[in-house]
Formats: C-alpha cells, sequence, structure tokens
C-alpha cells in the first residue's frame, strides 16, 4: 500500500493536491500497515533498559529510514512539488530527555531493534518534558514544552499498576511506542503516565504545585530540586517510575514462564545512570511479598541488574536523606536498610555504605553492590571510576568493572540527518557499511582522490546552506555559508566550558577591534539549555546571547565573526547543525566528560574536533590520529591532582595573562553592561575569579592558540578535507551497534 492510493482511499487526493497535514497522516498510516504485524524476538530472555531520559526525536522520518522507505518517499513528493522535510516538522519532538543520556539511551534502543535483539525501553511519559527554552532580553526563559498531540507514535494500552506514594495510591498507566528496526522486526518503548495527571496546573511558565503530587508527578522531567518539595517531588518521581516498572518487568516474564526464582533468567535490567536505582529495593520487595525468601530474593536480584555509570561528578551521583524515602516510599525503606547492613558486615570503609553517617541513602552505592555489571562509558571514564571516585568498589568487586564505550545510531546520524553523505559513502564503501561500520575504512583509499575530497565539501556548503536557511526561518538570523561553522552543542554546565568558548570569542571580537583581521571569516555557534536551578549555567548564556547581539550588530566586526545561539536546541536542531559544522568544540575539563555522543555525531559528518583529551576524545584521537584532531589542555591526571591538592588559583592565571584578563574585563566592560543585565554579567565574572570550579583559566592559551591553527588549516583547502575523510573514515567505531554486540556478549547475553 503505498502513499498515493493511501492519499486517494483516505482523502480522495493526489500527492500534488494533498496539504502537508494529510500526506503526514497518510505516511503515519503506511508505516502502521508496513509494521503491523511485525514482532519483537521471542527469546527467553528480555533485556529491560531503564532510564529516566530518552531523547528519541521526531519518529516519522527515522520510521521511514528503518523501514528503507525515506529515499523513494522523499522523491516522490519532490516529483510532486512537496518537500519530505516541511512535512516532518509538522511533528512535535517528543519532550522525554535533558541531553545526552536519553540520546544514547535512544540510540541503545534503535541499534537493538536493528540488530533484532528482544529489548524494551523504559521510563516516564513527560507532559512538558524538562521544558522549552525561549529567549528573552537575551536570557533563558523556561516555558512547558507541550509534545502530545494526535500526531505523536504514543499508543496507549490498557495496562495499569498501582503505585503507593507519600501515602497515597496513584495509577501508573502504561503508553508504548514502537522501535522499528527494519519491516520484519520491532521492539517498544514502554512510558508509564500517572492516570491523574492534570496539565493545567502549569500556566506560562514552569512554575506548578509541587506538593499535590495526585496531579504533578510526570509533568516535568528533573522537577526543579532548589527546595526540600522540588528535591522530594524527584524522590516520588522515580520510585512511581520504578514502582511500575519493576510490577510490570514481573508479570512480563511471569507470562513467558517464569516462575519467579529463576527471574534472571528472563530479566536483564539495565539501569541507566542512578536514577532508575530503586528498582533494586523494590524486585526485592515484591519477590518477598509473592512468597521468595529474602536471601534468596536479594539473589535473584543480584543476578538479573546491570549499571551503567555515566559521571564522575560527585554532585550527580544522586544520594537522598532517609527522611525523603521513608516519606516516598516507607516499604521500600526496611529493604534499603538490610541490604546497607549486609554490607557493614563486610566492609568497614564508610564511602561504600549505602546509608552515611548523615543518614543520606547512596544510590549508585546501591547499584555498586548489588548489580552483577557495572560499566564506564569511555576507556578514559572507566578507568578514572575504577582508579578515583569508585576505587573502593573497584578493590571489593574487580570482577564487576568493565567499559562500553558509547556509541550512536548511523540510521539517524548519517542516512536521516545527512543523506547526501550517506549515498556518497554507499557508492564509494557499499551499502553493507550499516551493517559493518568498521567497513567505513574503505574510505582511506580516497585520501588523495580529489573527486571524493570536493564532493565532500561540496556536501559540506549545501548543509551549511540549509542549516543558514532552518536558522532564518526560526529565528531570523543570517549566516554567511562562505563562514567556517564553529560550533558548541551541548547541555550548559561549567564543565563543558562554554564559558572557554566565550571567552575566546571575547578575545577574537577585540583582536578585530585592534586591526588584527582573520583569514577565515567564522560562525561560532552555541545550543544548549541549562537547567532552571542552574543560574551560573544561565548566566553563561546571557552572557553569549549579549555577544551574540554585540557582534553581530557591528558592521566591522561581522565581516568576519559571527556569534549565534540556536533557541530550543534537541534533536531536530542537532540534525541540521551537525551535518553543517566544521569545527567540532568538545572542550570540557579533562576527567569532567564521562564519553560524549556529540563528538562522534560530528566526527562521523566530517567536523574535526577541537578538544581536551577527555572522554570519547581520547578514542578519536587515537583512531585519526593527533594530526587529523587538535587537542589541547591540562590532562587528567593534572586536573585530579589540582583537585586533590586544592592548589587552583584562577585570580594567578588573570594576573599573569593579559589576553585572558582583557577577555574577562570585558564581561563587565560598558559595551557588555549596556546590553546586558548588570548583575548577571557582574555574577559570572566573579565566578571565574574566585572560583573557576572547572578550570577554564589554565587552558585559556592554548585553546587560542590551537583554535587559530585550526583555522589556518582549514584555510588551506585541500589537506582540510583530507581531514574529513579521515574522521568520517574511522567513524565506524562509534556505531552503537558494536556497543550493543558488546553488551550483549559481555553483559546481557540474551541470544
Amino acid at each position: 500500500m503505498e502513499l498515493s492510493y493511501i492519499l486517494q482511499e483516505k482523502y480522495n487526493v493526489t500527492i500534488k493536491t494533498a496539504t502537508n497535514e494529510q500526506i503526514y497522516y497518510a505516511l503515519a498510516f503506511l508505516i502502521n500497515q508496513k509494521t503491523k504485524n511485525t514482532k519483537s524476538k521471542p527469546t527467553k530472555k528480555k533485556l529491560y533498559y531503564l532510564s529516566a531520559e530518552f531523547l528519541i526525536g521526531r519518529l516519522l522520518g527515522s520510521a521511514l529510514v528503518n523501514l528503507g522507505l525515506y529515499e523513494s518517499v522523499a522523491k516522490e513528493l519532490c516529483e510532486n512539488g512537496k518537500d519530505i522535510a516541511d512535512i516532518e516538522e509538522l511533528e512535535n519532538e517528543p519532550s522525554l530527555c535533558n541531553g545526552g543520556l536519553g540520546r544514547l539511551a535512544a540510540c541503545f534502543m534503535d541499534s537493538a531493534a536493528a540488530l533484532k535483539l528482544n529489548a524494551e525501553g523504559v521510563g516516564l511519559l513527560y507532559h512538558f518534558g524538562l521544558f522549552r527554552q525561549v529567549f528573552e532580553n537575551n536570557a533563558q526563559t523556561a516555558k512547558p514544552d507541550k509534545w502530545l498531540s494526535d500526531k505523536s507514535f504514543l499508543a496507549k494500552t490498557d495496562t495499569t499498576y498501582p503505585v503507593e506514594i507519600g501515602g497515597k495510591m496513584l495509577m501508573a498507566r502504561q503508553y508504548q511506542i514502537d522501535v522499528i528496526g527494519d519491516s520484519n522486526y520491532k521492539n517498544k518503548l514502554t512510558l508509564f503516565d500517572l492516570e491523574s495527571i492534570d496539565e493545567k496546573i502549569v500556566a506560562d511558565g514552569i512554575e506548578f504545585d509541587k506538593q499535590d503530587i495526585s496531579q504533578n508527578l510526570t509533568l516535568f522531567l528533573y522537577p526543579d530540586d532548589s527546595d526540600e518539595n522540588g528535591r522530594l517531588l524527584r524522590v516520588y518521581q522515580q520510585y512511581f517510575m520504578t514502582s511500575a516498572a519493576a510490577q510490570y518487568i514481573i508479570d512480563d516474564c511471569v507470562k513467558r514462564g517464569c516462575k519467579l526464582s529463576d527471574l534472571h533468567e528472563y530479566a536483564v535490567v539495565q539501569i541507566n545512570d542512578t536514577h532508575p536505582t530503586m528498582i533494586i529495593p523494590e524486585l526485592i520487595r515484591l519477590l518477598c511479598e509473592k512468597g521468595t525468601d529474602l536471601d534468596d530474593a536479594i539473589n535473584t536480584v543480584s543476578k538479573t541488574c546491570a549499571y551503567t555509570n555515566h559521571t564522575i561528578l560527585a554532585e550527580a551521583l544522586e544520594k537522598w536523606h532517609i527522611s525523603m524515602i521513608k516519606k516516598a516510599a516507607p516499604k521500600l525503606l526496611p529493604y534499603i536498610e538490610i541490604l546497607d547492613s549486609r554490607v557493614r558486615r563486610k566492609c568497614c570503609d564508610e564511602k561504600t555504605f549505602i546509608i552515611d553517617s548523615n543518614d543520606m541513602v547512596h544510590m549508585a552505592n546501591i547499584d555498586l553492590h548489588v548489580c552483577f555489571a557495572v560499566n564506564g562509558v569511555a576507556k578514559l571514564h572507566t578507568e578514572l571510576l575504577k582508579t578515583t571516585e569508585l576505587s573502593e568498589f573497584s578493590k571489593l568487586y574487580p570482577h564487576k568493572f568493565h567499559n562500553k564505550t558509547n556509541g550512536i545510531s548511523f540510521r539517524r546520524w548519517l542516512c536521516l540527518s545527512n543523506p547526501r553523505l550517506a549515498k556518497l559513502i554507499e557508492s564509494l564503501v557499499g551499502s553493507s557499511y550499516l551493517e559493518n561500520a568498521e567497513s567505513l575504512k574503505v574510505l582511506l583509499k580516497y585520501i588523495n582522490d580529489e573527486k571524493v575530497l570536493s564532493q565532500l565539501v561540496s556536501i559540506k556548503q549545501e548543509n551549511k546552506q540549509k542549516l543558514s536557511q532552518y536558522l532564518f526561518k526560526k529565528q531570523g538570523i543570517h549566516l554567511p555559508e562562505a563562514f567556517l561553522f564553529d560550533i558548541q552543542i551541548k547541555r550548559l554546565h561549567e564543565y563543558k566550558r562554554q564559558q572557554l568558548n566565550a571567552l575566546s570569542v571575547i578575545s577574537m571580537y577585540l583582536d578585530i577591534l585592534s586591526g588584527k583581521i582573520p583569514k577565515t571569516p567564522v560562525c561560532v555557534i552555541f545550543g544548549g539549555k541549562a537547567a532552571p536551578a542552574y543560574t551560573i549555567a544561565q548566566d553563561i548564556i546571557h552572557l553569549i546571547l549579549c555577544l551574540s547581539q554585540l557582534v553581530n550588530g557591528d558592521e566591522a566586526v561581522s565581516r568576519y565573526l559571527r556569534v549565534v545561539m540556536v533557541e530550543n536546541y534537541n534533536v531536530s536542531w542537532a540534525q541540521k547543525l551537525i551535518p553543517a559544522c566544521d569545527i567540532s568544540q568538545q572542550i570540557s575539563l579533562a576527567s569532567k566528560e564521562a564519553s560524549g555522543t556529540g563528538n562522534m555525531k560530528l566526527m562521523l559528518s566530517g567536523a574535526i574536533t577541537i578538544g581536551t583529551l577527555d572522554g570519547a576524545n581520547v578514542e578519536i584521537a587515537e583512531l585519526v590520529g593527533r594530526e587529523n584532531i587538535y587537542i589541547f589542555g591540562d590532562d587528567s591526571e593534572t586536573v585530579v591532582n589540582r583537585y586533590k591538592d586544592k592548589s587552583y588559583q584562577p585570580q594567578k592565571y588573570y594576573d599573569e595573562n593579559k589576553k585572558l584578563r582583557d577577555a574577562v574585563n570585558f564581561i563587565t566592560s560598558e559595551k557588555m553592561l549596556a546590553i546586558g543585565d548588570r548583575n548577571r554579567l557582574r555574577r559570572l565574572k566573579n565566578e571565574l575569579l574566585t572560583k573557576d570550579w572547572f578550570m577554564t583559566f589554565p587552558d585559556f592559551d592554548e585553546y587560542m592558540k590551537t583554535r587559530e591553527k585550526a583555522y589556518a588549516d582549514y584555510f588551506e583547502g585541500q589537506s582540510w578535507s583530507q581531514k574529513m575523510l579521515v574522521n568520517i573514515a574511522n567513524a565506524g567505531y562509534f556505531s552503537s551497534d558494536r556497543t550493543i554486540k558488546e553488551y550483549n556478549a559481555d553483559v546481557w547475553k540474551l541470544n
């Protein structure tokens, strides 16, 4: 059943005369028809991938790609005067995530389906996500990101589960979204929603009554936790997710023949970061309620659950006061205390206790003691976990720790996002590169092929043109495609060091004013949200937006430098920005970024990385060679030692480095204060001078020089296109299919 037939049958129109909305519904119907008899693989053991976030992006285009229909549909639409991009724009982007954690989860679910592994994602159905970012007065404001509509691919089920929270019995309703591998295989993403949710309690902003859990529990991802009610709401939300998930997992396994004592033979639960940790005591509690002996229940759950750690940042390793657990899930607390008492019988180091001397419950410690496998997400990250942050646990359980370097779905981040590049690659290495991404290395034989190199440049220019058009459509900003596009797109956080990028931009601006004209005109592009309670991150956004107004409004400077921050950065923006990027900014403080996946996506589309030796940048550098990446900055050992001996003094660097001092002082210059908020700018400057927690200043000089070197190399032309080819050719290792195969072979053992 093809598109033209569906349109005729349903609406009595042709493709040429149909509205975009009619075409959208017809394509959704087509996808449904192609997959209605498709089922998951009926293996005995099934993966339940628990995550607070799933950044799945728009689903229409990705479904067409995975079904092998995208190219033919796009061509047919084009022949009839329609643009498939306009059709895709009708779908609201599912607002189920904050950043890389959820994008990784989405890629993993895509790969599991492509590899025909019996796997299901499990999370929460947020009505407004994190928030929709709007820029007003050069500052971030937060609005509800209302995405649910009749165009979503979400299906309501008849399944509900009771969850007792804070003395109230609430009902969790199960919804599902198809995760399509191909026309013969699909999995599900299960999302639980609160039956009694009430969107009307939220006004224009994101404020609401945090105490009314019978109405608010699934409104927002990561409710503002700057007060006690917000923190408690997060605990309620996590228990709601894990209790519903635990009940569902047990029911699902019993239907397939599980006798509970053999749960680990039917299920493997992958805990994605600490947010779903309460699944462990909840499974133990439910098994005991169903008649399982306590020791047997703990043993069974310890053979069922595995844990992925995503950070060494202490503030991101969640801990909740015991009083909060008692309020949210009083029935759960005895099981947490039992687990803690068992730890104390074999360990004397308080760092390993589940409940510390301040009555804080350490969620990661539950995972580390109970789960049968623990992994980091890049080689450097895993090594740092074993030697620093989690060294005590590594000594206790050396057999548990292993590395699984993150990956990305090539189907979305190449085939869908950069189809012309995908077509060129297929013509050079064959279509099998999606099944064997390492075959991209065949591209290296074209390293001196001028025709291939010029095609890469042509594709990049076309993508830059598309981004420029999209940016003008969305924000009324024009970017000249002849400029170099230098892009940093990620969550706003001091450790990711957007402030270092901004200081460098200030320095470039001051150089141009002084007569130092660059050979290469540059557009510096930012994208990312700051958490509502993260004041300094919001101040950094304010600085960037003020710089954008100042630089772009200066006719003499804007011929050589532009600064842009895209509003409400999300997957749809990423699919435009990544193919257009020339330089990928991956400048987190060494030792702080677990892995990153943006670095992989940008590399795959031929962007060249400027980065520290942090996260997966280390592995990118090993693969492409130092001549095809721009590495700068202190290494992780230097950084870790500096934190340990508390020797870092930002004022010293400021006093000794005039270029840095000029850039920092400019934050509160007359020009900036004329357009910016005095309190925000002064607070940010003071934060840098007195704290600079993520050591912006020590790397400033080398970062400036490295950036200048990259710009000079870009100006040279052919050598740059060769770097592009080398990066694309070596991106195969970062396929999420490879990561999932490793998980399955080493941890899940699904088939």
